[in-house]
């Protein structure tokens, strides 16, 4: 089996990398390196520094190497961006999707197309919680936009072209190698400001809920669908539990400083989703996944790589 990650030296996608390599794939990574570092690629995947919306690059990927899976999450990530630069981010999303598709069209023979998409983002304001995936998508960013839209346009390809797809909509991912840097989540920010004695700030009253979910179980979720998914299908990879920001910087405080250290409240994110949950029954239903690893051993595991890094470095 061969596979094509886009993204894979990022967060996410490089656990994914880790999972089709563990099971005997080849793995090919093209990463631009904009958040992603080389630090995270698999020495057994073959990596190519480029962009996705460079066409004639991926085409000339795609003839060089015939994939039987494309793994796609390559992405501008930063929400406040898409909203300030909608057209940059249509441009980084939609249309680096796009080439990516119609190189696989060309090339014929794609077994299946998994795409990164989001939970939250997609869904908006919720009307109940927690959403499934027949919740109305009623996204409130340009990031947001594009991202249901590339699932339309990967059920355009799988009726006019042939090409199975999975999209999984992540909720909150966290974990060991994400970035406490550029739109990162609040559990890597916090680790390092907690680890290297800064004060930490919470958006308004904290009470605002995310639902977070183990990075290692998104990349579990990706090989069970390899194995169980006939066809193609849209999953959300949640835990269907909400957890405030206020509780995730307690816990963080106790693994690492034993709850000697306070945060700061600041003002709120103007348009901020108070909550924000996912079910995943149909995961469950479909591919026999649901999450594994409980929150405090998530953050503790996510702490003691952070930890390891500092003293690498």
């Amino acid at each position: 089996m061969k596979v094509l990650i886009t993204g894979g030296a990022g967060f996410i996608a490089s656990h994914v990398a880790d999972a089709f390599i563990e099971r005997g794939a080849e793995v090919v990574v093209i990463d631009n390196l904009s958040s992603g570092s080389k630090q995270n690629l698999n020495p057994k995947a073959e990596f190519i520094e480029g962009d996705i919306t460079d066409a004639s690059l991926v085409r000339r990927i795609f003839q060089e190497h015939k994939f039987d899976i494309v793994n796609h999450h390559a992405a501008q990530l930063d929400v406040r961006k898409s909203v300030r630069d909608p057209v940059f981010d249509c441009q980084q999303n939609i249309i680096g999707s796009l080439n990516l598709l119609e190189a696989a069209r060309e090339a014929g023979g794609l077994k299946r197309f998994m795409f990164a998409s989001t939970g939250g983002a997609i869904y908006g304001e919720q009307d109940y919680f927690p959403a499934d995936e027949k919740h109305p998508t009623r996204p409130i960013s340009p990031y947001g936009v594009a991202k249901r839209s590339i699932e339309l346009y990967l059920h355009y390809y799988e009726q006019e072209q042939g090409i199975p797809y999975v999209a999984f909509r992540y909720t909150n991912v966290y974990g060991p190698r994400q970035s406490p840097h550029g739109e990162a989540g609040v559990v890597a920010i916090f680790t390092e400001k907690l680890l290297d004695g800064d004060p930490c700030v919470i958006n308004g009253d904290g009470t605002q809920t995310r639902d977070y979910v183990y990075v290692g179980d998104v990349a579990r979720a990706h090989m069970l669908a390899l194995d169980k998914l006939q066809g193609s299908d849209i999953f959300n990879i949640s835990t269907a539990t909400e957890t405030d920001v206020n509780e995730i910087f307690e816990v963080l405080s106790q693994l690492t400083t034993n709850g000697e250290s306070h945060a700061e409240h600041g003002p709120a994110k103007t348009g901020e989703q108070q909550r924000s949950v996912c079910s995943f029954e149909h995961a469950t239903d479909v591919l026999g996944w649901e999450p594994e690893m409980t929150l405090i051993e998530g953050l503790r595991e996510t702490v003691d790589f952070f930890q390891r890094k500092a003293v690498e470095t």
